[in-house]
């Protein structure tokens, strides 16, 4: 009878007091542990941006494979949709005024993506494309019928002049003429085109679009429904690229 009475006497007294010390220490502990682990779980849960561009070191001429894109309008037949596909590059360099081996750009097939809001943006097209119709389109840009990536992972241009034309785009910007030789699926055909190229924040960059034809380079267009849905044959390709800038002289 004495323990029980004393019970709560100890519950309202000596226990409450300790308990609230008990509190106390715990919510310290926790804001101390919270403190030092928030940094570490922060540098955790930041996923690790390989080839950022914090990390790019480039050389002069060198493309920045971060920072450049290469983007295609795919128009349709019949029924079809038209597109906008972003890719990026796996390497490149491009010199400028140079006549003779002026670079080459090597695009990585395997990162072309169908319908990014940024592709549709700069090739014309209004709104956006849900996920899943964006990932059908990508596939079947893929596969072994059209772009085959499996077996060509790389398309390549390989420039042999990057002269200027002595003329200015509707902007302002100096125009230089591209030579070279595209290839495509094992499939290599001459090109030539125009592109713009202005000094920006340390780089050149250079902006640029041709077309070909899919047929050119073996390729069936995207066809269904007994050709009532598909793509035209006519691709064009455009080029937004940031070249490191040579030290020696700003774009003319």
């Amino acid at each position: 009878m004495n323990v029980i009475k004393s019970l709560p006497e100890f519950t309202s007294g000596r226990f409450l007091s300790l308990m609230a010390g008990v509190s106390l220490a715990g919510v310290v502990l926790w804001l101390t542990s919270a403190a030092v682990a928030a940094p570490f779980q922060a540098a955790q849960a930041k996923p690790a941006t390989e080839g950022s561009e914090a990390e790019e070191s480039l050389k002069p001429t060198q493309v920045s494979l971060t920072k450049s894109r290469v983007y295609v309008f795919v128009d349709k037949t019949g029924f079809g949709h038209q597109h906008g596909i972003e890719g990026r590059l796996k390497s490149g360099n491009v010199k400028l005024g140079a006549l003779e081996d002026a670079g080459e750009l090597v695009f990585d097939m395997r990162s072309f993506d169908g319908d990014t809001d940024a592709a549709r943006r700069y090739v014309g097209l209004q709104g956006s494309t849900d996920l899943s119709t964006r990932r059908q389109v990508t596939d079947n840009m893929k596969n072994a019928q059209i772009l085959n990536v499996a077996q060509y992972p790389t398309a390549t241009f390989a420039i042999k002049s990057a002269t200027s034309t002595d003329r200015k785009s509707s902007k302002g910007i100096p125009l230089y003429e591209l030579t070279g030789n595209f290839t495509l699926r094992g499939k290599q055909s001459p090109l030539k085109f125009e592109a713009e190229a202005e000094t920006k924040d340390g780089f050149t960059h250079i902006r640029g679009h041709f077309s070909i034809l899919q047929t050119q380079y073996g390729i069936t267009p995207f066809r269904k429904a007994l050709g009532t849905i598909g793509v035209a044959d006519q691709l064009v390709i455009h080029g937004d690229l940031w070249v490191a800038a040579e030290e020696s002289a700003a774009v003319k």
